[in-house]
């Protein structure tokens, strides 16, 4: 029997969450339908009640009517389920510990693009240790693509957005990280997944002039 698998998306533009998810499962070449912005918001709404009640947040993966909720925690599950191809957590105890701490590092320390001219020097030194972890490997696990390079490069889509409400520059800052990201860039599982960094620019001005009441 076939695996069903679903996976019900945020409404907004190039969420890193819901493309952390995306790359994972284009990693490991599985097919999957999408609840989203086609989807009547009330259908989305009912269907998430049912299946992440505690919760209630998107993105959730239903997997064979079982539902999965929290990106990273997806994105794990994803690795253990689909074994066979494109391994994202390393074997090594150790390194699956440390994969974890960074991708959680992330969760919690990368800022909204409506935050970031306030918080551009957190940003920055969060940027430049991420590039320490980095340091001359292609990718932060090595010389594979892991958990956290899918942990971080839906950030990517974002940056343009950040360096433009920020006013500076993220190469100049940090320009291994750019690098690295470009170096992703050329996967088809994360040049597929991001989102247009000119539409992600164009939410963050929009959220800002709802929010904030600024053009």
């Amino acid at each position: 029997m076939a695996d069903e698998v679903t996976l019900m998306l945020e409404f907004q533009a190039g969420a890193p969450s819901s493309v952390r998810v995306r790359i994972a499962l284009a990693e490991k070449g599985v097919k999957y339908d999408v609840y989203s912005e086609q989807n009547p918001r009330d259908e989305i709404t009912n269907l998430l009640l049912q299946m992440n009640s505690v919760s209630k947040q998107l993105p959730t993966l239903i997997h064979n009517g079982r539902p999965v909720c929290q990106s990273l925690i997806i994105v794990q599950y994803v690795d253990d389920v689909w074994k066979g191809k494109a391994p994202l957590l390393p074997s090594d105890p150790y390194q699956r510990a440390q994969s974890r701490f960074w991708a959680d590092f992330i969760d919690k320390k990368t800022t909204k693009g409506e935050k970031l001219e306030e918080a551009k020097k957190d940003f920055i030194e969060c940027l430049k240790l991420l590039e320490g972890e980095l340091g001359d490997k292609p990718y932060f696990g090595g010389e594979n693509f892991g958990y956290v390079d899918v942990a971080f490069v839906p950030f990517y889509c974002w940056f343009y957005a950040y360096e433009t409400c920020g006013n500076f520059s993220i190469e100049a800052e940090c320009p291994k990280i750019i690098a690295w990201a470009k170096r992703c860039m050329q996967k088809k599982s994360v040049s597929k997944s991001l989102e247009d960094p000119k539409k992600v620019y164009e939410f963050v001005l929009e959220r800002r002039k709802s929010k904030f009441g600024v053009d």
